[in-house]
């Protein structure tokens, strides 16, 4: 007979369960969401906006204030000095007022600024509107009395409440594309862009091929494969600074071994700048990603080699297939789905990768890859904007990449 009923997992109790089962995920999925999200929705509200490191925090007034004169007895005269500066370079601030307290001990012994008022205790000024960068001393001279000097008080104690109202270049809607240009008619985008992909492609490509080889020598029981192991996993844990350094020093042109090594076996005449030369110093800081990263490969790659089953290799050996034959027709499509895997994480993060090139090279030497330029934008010269803009640049292809990664992955599994 026949199944008639609904399809399996089509019923009121499925869908209870699955209305339950999102109810529990939902907190989860929205954190995740709100730590994914909002940081990447930040960088794209960036990177249109003309924001410097000046521009972070938003406009404020800044007082100091002090008594000039140094008077040593009563009846001397001095000067009670207020210096104000709007702490933004660029963005005004509008109604800015100052109050404070008069110090106990001072006399008025001039005319007051228009723009202030004394009354009773209390000193306030309208000082109006403070274009970008503005500064100004408001000086009151006043005379000091006996009270004043046994005292011993700073005119400071008292806190000055300086206020007004400014918008700030990140929350206004002031928009630009000036950072994407800056990104693109730079000269030398291309240039980082090449030298991004070259760095991304062939070290993604060598570390999961070093990792497959290593996969292949360990994938057999023998003594001392303990140990072998360990010593393959160091790369990936050692700290990065330290490893780097390693390297520099080892390659140095002056005092490196490998230096040394190579002008003594006569393959040189001269010491090689191998990370200040172009393009060795690609060549070499994308090696540095082969090496360092390759264990990551190797320890996926070995995991899922020893999972496939030793009867399939038994009967092709007594079938009289060679390694390369088992190789090829068993192994490899065993371990296309985590060789897909590996490449797709391993190119993310590599294009992402900042602190293995920066340490090595500092992005000289034709070794300039797009998230140094983020660094070099933000920090270097101080433009918030631009660095964000190249970041976005960086989403946009990693973006393209996957939507096309995934997109040939379907049509494979679909063949």
């Amino acid at each position: 007979m026949s199944d008639i009923g609904p399809p399996r997992g089509s019923g009121p109790l499925a869908r209870t369960e699955a209305r339950l089962a999102w109810g529990l995920l939902a907190p989860t999925l929205i954190a995740v969401s709100l730590v994914v999200i909002l940081p990447l929705l930040a960088v794209f509200w960036i990177s249109v906006k003309p924001v410097s490191l000046a521009d972070l925090r938003a406009p404020e007034p800044v007082v100091r204030e002090d008594l000039r004169g140094r008077p040593e007895a009563a009846g001397d005269e001095a000067v009670l000095r207020y210096r104000l500066r709007n702490s933004s370079p660029r963005s005004e601030i509008t109604g800015v007022t100052l109050r404070d307290r008069w110090p106990e001990g001072l006399t008025l012994a001039g005319d007051l600024d228009p723009r202030c008022t004394l009354g009773g205790e209390e000193l306030s000024c309208d000082l109006g509107t403070w274009e970008g960068g503005y500064r100004e001393t408001l000086e009151i001279p006043v005379t000091v009395d006996q009270g004043f000097l046994d005292a011993e008080r700073d005119v400071d104690e008292d806190p000055v409440a300086v206020n007004g109202s400014a918008s700030s270049v990140l929350t206004d809607t002031t928009f630009t594309l000036a950072n994407f240009r800056a990104v693109f008619d730079g000269g030398q985008f291309w240039q980082v862009l090449g030298a991004t992909l070259f760095y991304t492609v062939f070290g993604t490509i060598g570390a999961l091929v070093m990792g497959l080889f290593a996969a292949l020598l360990l994938n057999h029981s023998f003594r001392g494969q303990g140990i072998l192991r360990g010593l393959y996993l160091f790369p990936y844990v050692a700290p990065v600074i330290a490893v780097a350094f390693t390297w520099i020093i080892l390659f140095d042109p002056f005092s490196g071994s490998a230096n040394a090594l190579l002008v003594q076996m006569g393959v040189t005449d001269q010491a090689i700048n191998f990370f200040g030369a172009r393009p060795l110093a690609l060549v070499m800081v994308t090696l540095f990603e082969i090496w360092r990263y390759f264990p990551l490969s190797f320890l996926f790659i070995l995991a899922r080699m020893q999972s496939i089953p030793t009867d399939m290799y038994e009967a092709a050996e007594m079938d009289g297939a060679s390694p390369f034959q088992q190789f090829r027709y068993l192994s490899m499509p065993q371990l296309l789905g985590i060789l897909s895997v590996l490449f797709l994480l391993r190119f993310i993060w590599t294009f992402n990768k900042f602190d293995d090139i920066f340490l090595l090279t500092g992005g000289n030497a034709g070794t300039r890859v797009l998230t140094v330029s983020v660094y070099e934008q933000a920090f270097a010269l101080s433009n918030i904007g631009a660095g964000a803009a190249v970041a976005v640049v960086i989403f946009g292809f990693l973006l393209l990449f996957s939507i096309v990664f995934f997109g040939i992955i379907s049509r494979e599994e679909g063949l």
